[in-house]
Parts: C-alpha cells; structure tokens; sequence
C-alpha cells in the first residue's frame, strides 16, 4: 500500500472543475475523480466528498417556460440537476462496487447543536459503512440569506464536524496565486501558516464561471479550518490523478498548503468556530476583558468585562462578541438571557456569561 499523509479527507470539488465552458456536465471529468477515490476508499483513506455541479447539470437539462427571478431559477436547476447528478455519481461508484450516499443540507441544519450531531451521526455511520458520502447544500429550500457562501464554506464544517485530518479544495486553478493568476509574474504561494499576515492582499477578487465563491472565500475558510488543526490543500481538479498524488507524503504537485495548528480544538469549539452566522445578539466588551481572553491563561468572559449587550437572545444561544468599536473578537454560547444579562451588567459575582469552553476567539 502507497504511504498516504491522511486517513480521513474531505474533499470539495467545484463547478469549475465539473463543468464544461458551455454549463453540461464534464462526465470524463466526473468520472476521473470518482476513479480516484475509489483507489483511495479501496486503500483505507475516508473520504467525504462535497461536489457541487447540481444547479450547472439541472440548466443543460432544460430551458423555463418563463423568466424566473434568480431564486426560483436556483431552486428549479438544483432540483432537476441533483437528480442526474447523484445518478451519475451512484452509477460510477458502482463500477467499482462501492455504495455512495447524498446528504443535502442547510445552514439552519448546522445552527442547532442537536441537528449538528443528528448529522454528525448521520455522517459516522456512512463511513463506518463503508459507504462514501456525497454531500451538497439543498438549494431547493435554502434562499440568499439562508445559504453558505459556497461549498468551500460548506466543506469546511463538515471537514471540522468530522475531524478530517485535511481538507482538499479542487478548483479550476493551481492553487492561491501572489497576483492575478492571469498574470505571467504571478506565482503559486505553495504554504501558508497561520503566522503569515500579509499574503491575502495580493489575492485576487474576481470570481469565475459557475461557482459562487472566489479565491478569498476560499483562503478565508482555509484559515479558519488550519486554526482547528486540519490541514488544507487548494490544487487544480483538472489535473489527472491531483487527488491520489495530493495524498501521498512525497508529492510533488504544487499547490497551496494551509499549514495546520498544532493543537486540536475539543468538538464544542467546533461547532461555535463556525457559528457567526447563527448568533442572536452582541456583547461589547472593554479592553481589559480582550486582553483576559487573549491572554495564555484558559479565560471565560465575566459580566464585568461586558459594557453593552445587544439584541434578544436566551440561555444557550450563540452570540457575538465585539469591543467597542465594533471589531469582531469571536463568539460563544451565552450562560444568560439577554435580559438578565443586561440586568447583571458589570456584575464581579455572576458566573461567565460565556465560559472558556464554549468560547471561539478570532486571530489576534
């Protein structure tokens, strides 16, 4: 058996890499990539594939009778193309006598911890079954505000849910260039460590083709899934064997590597890294309680640190956490209402309004 660095992966292939120029599905495409997994499931390595393409497939499929708004539109092409999508990934596993599975989800279904481990669960038993997960977000039902910014964002919590040991980005370029990747004096930055502070400004802006996210969506949640102790790699899906040869300990693809932490964050932080977007309210704090939580010591938020609280929110929720002004420091699981908690405002006896463990700190 080939050396691997990994045992678990996910993977998250784009629109781009699945698509031809014209919108129809690259079936020889589609069918490299299901070649390779299936070489690495039959050689022990987990994989969790997360494919978009459904809404591209469901709009070669067929032409509206009328002019759609671009919701509608999305919903109608997800629906018709998941279908034939799903079939051709189903069909081609078969070749090779393995079972995959879809699971289409939501945003809300990653909001409530409960629905979070229901999937979580979900998601265990299909690898501890031998049987590849084939995961994409439900657009029939999800709607702008509702939805995650792309599949990056979508892999990158299920990487994080199910302690995957990388996560690796294929896309229709070779990585996160230095420049515009159109330019001849860009270059490939091939690691990128959680140190490293100035890189991004060079990243190029503009989205293309199909898919919905760009290159700074994508180095945003590569930062985030590096922090929580995963690896992640962005690399070109249009090249032939990318993934097997990604995985081997001497490749020699040149990519992006996003250098993981060290440490492993406990599953609780998990789930709250990924929270933002789920919080109910905000909790202002002054500067001495942001020096405390970034201090080396293990550090709870105290009601005496917070000077504000805004919004509506109830014990268990999640919210986020600002100094005053207005910077996003991280976010947790509030011990308190809002309403007592502004009540309790600047109170030494309280307990933690957000106890360390439930507590998620962005980059200093």
């Amino acid at each position: 058996m080939t050396d691997f660095n990994y045992k678990r992966i996910t993977v998250k292939v784009g629109s781009n890499v699945l698509t031809k120029s014209d919108g129809t599905l690259n079936v020889a495409r589609i069918a490299h990539l299901v070649d390779q997994i299936a070489w690495l499931h039959k050689n022990g390595i987990e994989v969790i594939l997360v494919s978009s393409g459904a809404v591209a497939a469901g709009r070669s499929e067929m032409k509206p009778q009328k002019k759609l708004d671009p919701v509608s539109s999305r919903q109608l092409y997800s629906a018709i193309g998941q279908v034939k999508l799903i079939n051709r990934y189903a069909d081609l596993f078969r070749e090779h006598g393995i079972i995959c599975a879809q699971v289409l989800t939501t945003k809300d279904n990653f909001a409530d911890r409960t629905h979070y481990l229901n999937m979580k669960n979900c998601f265990t038993t299909l690898l501890e079954n031998k049987v590849v997960p084939v995961v994409n977000e439900n657009d029939t039902i999800s709607v702008t505000e509702l939805m995650f910014t792309d599949n990056d964002e979508l892999s990158g919590l299920i990487a994080s849910m199910q302690n995957s040991e990388a996560l690796i980005i294929l896309t229709n370029v070779d990585g996160i260039y230095d420049g515009d990747p159109e330019d001849e004096d860009s270059g490939i930055i091939e690691e990128i460590s959680l140190k490293d502070k100035d890189w991004m400004k060079n990243v190029a802006v503009r989205k293309s083709g199909f898919g919905r996210g760009g290159m700074l969506t994508k180095s945003s949640i590569a930062r985030k899934v590096a922090k929580e102790g995963i690896a992640v790699h962005i690399a070109s899906g249009l090249k032939d064997y990318v993934l097997v040869d990604l995985l081997k300990k001497d490749t020699t693809v040149k990519h992006t590597l996003f250098k993981p932490e060290n440490h492993k964050s406990s599953n609780v932080k998990k789930w709250i890294a990924y929270s933002d977007s789920f919080a109910k309210g905000k909790l202002v704090i002054n500067k001495g309680a942001e020096q405390a939580l970034y201090s080396s010591a293990a550090t709870s938020l105290l009601l005496i640190g917070v000077t504000a609280v805004k919004g509506v929110f109830q014990k268990g929720d999640i919210v986020k956490i600002v100094d005053e002004e207005g910077k996003s420091i991280g976010w947790g699981k509030s011990q308190f209402n809002s309403e007592m908690a502004e009540k309790e405002l600047g109170s030494k006896n309280k307990k933690p309004i957000v106890h360390y463990d439930y507590l998620y700190l962005k980059e200093n």
